[in-house]
């Protein structure tokens, strides 16, 4: 079965396949994506079928156990505002909870928990198995198979190692770090998945050989250690926060929220030792004798890495971090390295506190195949294949919550593709998950792709506490979220909105009492009649602050006053992110047609013509953030556009 394309009936005509079912959809690959999409594709009434390598690691968790995070707290609430899992699961799992950012403004706040990862894995498995229309299958996806209809190439089915052919009228393929992956820890090289699994052996070339630009890609993780040869004393402590609103806006606006203890994490610095070590050994690096052929992600880089390109730092930060309740493994964040394993230990003894430490997983170096993205519609349809999607880390993407984010969208589409429905898109105005899926298959990336809040034009909407009143109208339509939890968010809104109303119209005459509450919270007097909004308008002045002149205040949850007192307080910037929003979107709504002849436009640069008919924009919006089309070529489409209206008209 190697090498080029083949049918279904082709594929039962090899020797040793046999006939295993059909499905309306197989997900290939069963990490954070994978989970996602299948319980998306699930619960929209799919018979589906999630194939893993191994059952005991789904949604594992190979590197930092952590969910959330800087815009990656952000995009764990879209995905549970559009009724996916991630959420609710971090938060039955959570041993640390943090609200990262709070001294930046409330734009940026990101929700963050520690996880215990063993835990994290059986729940996601337990609750699979218990979905209605679900099928978990441990075996090898090793070829995709197709159809040639009308000039079209369609999806059909695919291939396990062990011969079994399932039919499919879609496939969603999110094999994560595993295609043809190989390990690397200094001279030894393994081929194998994280954790030493099995790797993906034959989809690649599958892929590729179906027309999907291949790449290669490289990430890591650091040594884990035994908790009971580490002296604590020496390292900074690092508590949870008990105030940190759950990631599960079920949980956020009922009783139902898991009730965990918190456990510490600690922080220490590398030292000079450290950096002789490294120094001494960077001959022996991978990373620099070209051993790893694959790109690295530049925002998490190895230690040994973080030493050569800033020589300027003398010392760097490491966390160490738990790996659960019932393990004494701790993690090292910030300590990435494919170094030998003898420089490890060596590396490991010279942080403080551990120098007697014991390792008992050495870190490594891992290499895998992904695709470019820009081979994606915004749908995470490929362009090559129809019904065929990607979704995680096989589209160059790096980390869990960008993975679980692609992973519920093509899951969606995925559905609405078999149902003959337009595809659920959405835009860099309403979600974090829109900048990310639109970066990708807009731009492409050639290095693993981090979200972050500075790749958000509009963050001061797309804050973590209003995630549901973004996206879960979307997931209601959509049938992902239920009508007791639709009217749940209709109960928060309705709240959010009497509460505004209610803080503006109460006005507030000079007194006594009055000016002594500003002076004690420095703020400026006042001589006549001033309303609550206004007085929560001013930097100083919080809405708690508040209860001490606002004597009728109402019971509400904590959720619905933070969101009050963050759109009072940047109501002046929101009236102007609107404006731009507003443009944005009208350009979003010019739609192109997907077999537009840009190269007998007249006007368009020859570069602007190569990359519209490469990358195939779907709107106007689209194609102006292609690299190499210019405002003057969005002019002349624009002009283009309405000509051909004018003609049909």
């Amino acid at each position: 079965m190697a090498g080029g394309t083949m049918t279904v009936e082709e594929a039962l005509a090899q020797k040793g396949t046999y006939e295993a079912g059909h499905f309306d959809v197989l997900i290939v690959g069963a990490g954070h994506a994978g989970c996602e999409a299948a319980v998306a594709a699930a619960r929209s009434g799919m018979h589906t079928a999630l194939f893993t390598l191994h059952l005991d690691s789904l949604a594992n968790l190979p590197c930092n156990p952590s969910i959330g995070g800087t815009a990656k707290g952000q995009l764990v609430r879209e995905i549970d505002a559009l009724g996916g899992i991630m959420g609710e699961l971090a938060d039955a799992c959570a041993i640390q909870t943090r609200m990262l950012n709070r001294s930046k403004g409330a734009a940026v706040f990101s929700p963050r928990a520690q996880i215990d990862r063993n835990r994290y894995s059986r729940k996601m498995k337990s609750m699979l198995e218990r979905i209605d229309g679900l099928e978990i299958r441990q075996g090898e996806i090793v070829k995709l198979l197709v159809d040639h209809e009308s000039g079209t190439t369609c999806v059909s089915g695919a291939v396990t190692r062990s011969g079994a052919v399932y039919t499919a009228s879609s496939v969603v393929i999110c094999s994560g770090t595993y295609m043809q992956s190989r390990i690397i820890m200094g001279e030894v090289i393994i081929d194998s998945g994280p954790d030493n699994l099995f790797p993906s052996i034959g989809l690649s070339g599958s892929l590729a050989d179906l027309g999907v630009p291949i790449q290669r890609f490289k990430t890591g993780t650091p040594v884990r250690l035994n908790a009971r040869k580490v002296d604590f004393s020496k390292m900074e402590i690092q508590p949870g926060e008990e105030d940190m609103p759950p990631f599960s806006f079920v949980h956020e606006m009922s009783e139902l929220r898991p009730i965990r203890t918190q456990m510490p994490c600690w922080t220490i610095w590398t030292t000079e030792k450290t950096r002789q070590i490294i120094h001494e050994n960077l001959g022996r690096s991978p990373l620099f004798s070209g051993t790893i052929e694959g790109t690295g992600p530049r925002y998490c880089p190895s230690i040994e890495d973080k030493f050569v390109k800033f020589k300027d730092k003398e010392r760097h930060q490491v966390f160490v971090e738990p790996m659960g309740e019932d393990t004494c493994e701790l993690y090292l964040q910030g300590m990435s390295t494919s170094m030998p394993e003898d420089v490890q230990v060596q590396m490991v003894r010279s942080l403080p506190g551990l120098e007697n430490a014991v390792i008992q997983r050495s870190a490594y170096a891992i290499e895998y195949d992904c695709i470019d993205p820009t081979a994606l519609f915004p749908s995470l349809e490929t362009k090559m294949v129809a019904g065929l999607f990607c979704a995680g880390q096989i589209n160059g993407s790096s980390g869990y919550e960008e993975a679980a984010a692609q992973g519920l969208i093509a899951g969606i589409n995925a559905v609405r593709f078999i149902r003959g429905e337009s595809p659920f898109i959405p835009d860099r105005s309403e979600a974090y998950i829109g900048v990310l899926i639109d970066d990708l298959v807009t731009k492409g990336t050639q290095e693993p792709y981090r979200m972050m809040t500075s790749r958000a034009e509009y963050r001061l909407f797309l804050r973590q506490d209003n995630a549901d009143a973004r996206l879960t109208p979307h997931g209601y339509r959509l049938g992902l979220i239920s009508e007791a939890r639709y009217l749940l968010f209709m109960s928060k809104q309705e709240a959010i909105e009497t509460e505004i109303k209610r803080l503006r119209q109460t006005v507030l005459p000079p007194s006594d009492t009055l000016n002594n509450f500003l002076t004690s919270c420095s703020s400026t007097q006042v001589t006549s009649g001033v309303s609550l909004s206004d007085l929560l308008k001013r930097p100083e002045i919080k809405y708690k602050d508040l209860s001490v002149v606002d004597i009728n205040r109402p019971k509400l949850n904590d959720a619905v006053t933070f969101t009050v007192e963050v759109d009072i307080k940047y109501e002046g910037y929101l009236k102007l992110e609107k404006q731009k929003i507003d443009k944005f979107k009208a350009l979003e709504a010019r739609s192109l047609p997907l077999n537009l002849p840009y190269e007998e436009i007249k006007g368009l640069r020859i570069e602007a013509q190569q990359k519209l008919v490469k990358f195939r924009p779907i709107s106007l919006g689209q194609a102006s953030r292609i690299s190499g089309v210019s405002p003057a070529d969005i002019a002349v489409l624009l002009v283009y556009l309405d000509a051909k209206k004018r003609s049909c008209s």
